[in-house]
């Protein structure tokens, strides 16, 4: 059911603090946490604590959760400094999603061009 936690969720894993991760912010709706593979100087994921599958179904299920990720990713710029940075969900696998949990990507700290690559 979304919402609920996933057994086999590697973030819904970490919310509950089975698996270690560095966390650089938590709400009571959210957590932030360094992304173990960087593909910028600064590189951290924005995760609702409860389980929706993608963004799509996060702002579908849960439109005011959305809504709290995507200010917590204006909260980790700026604790990290960052005065340009880029915020990206990736939606389907097709798109690079890995875990199927929904999450931002919060990246900054170097020139990041449009289109990335």
């Amino acid at each position: 059911m979304a919402g609920e936690p996933q057994d086999d969720c590697l973030f819904c894993k970490i919310v509950a603090g089975t698996v270690p991760a560095t966390i650089v912010r938590e709400t009571e709706t959210t957590v932030a946490f360094r992304d173990i593979n960087p593909q910028a100087p600064t590189h951290v994921l924005v995760i609702p604590k409860a389980h929706h599958v993608n963004a799509a179904a996060l702002a579908q299920e849960a439109p005011q959760l959305a809504a709290d990720v995507l200010r917590e990713t204006q909260a980790v710029a700026d604790e990290e400094k960052l005065d340009s940075y880029r915020v990206v969900f990736n939606t389907g696998s097709g798109a690079g999603q890995t875990v199927w949990h929904a999450h931002a990507h919060v990246l900054g700290g170097r020139g990041l061009n449009w289109p990335p690559g």
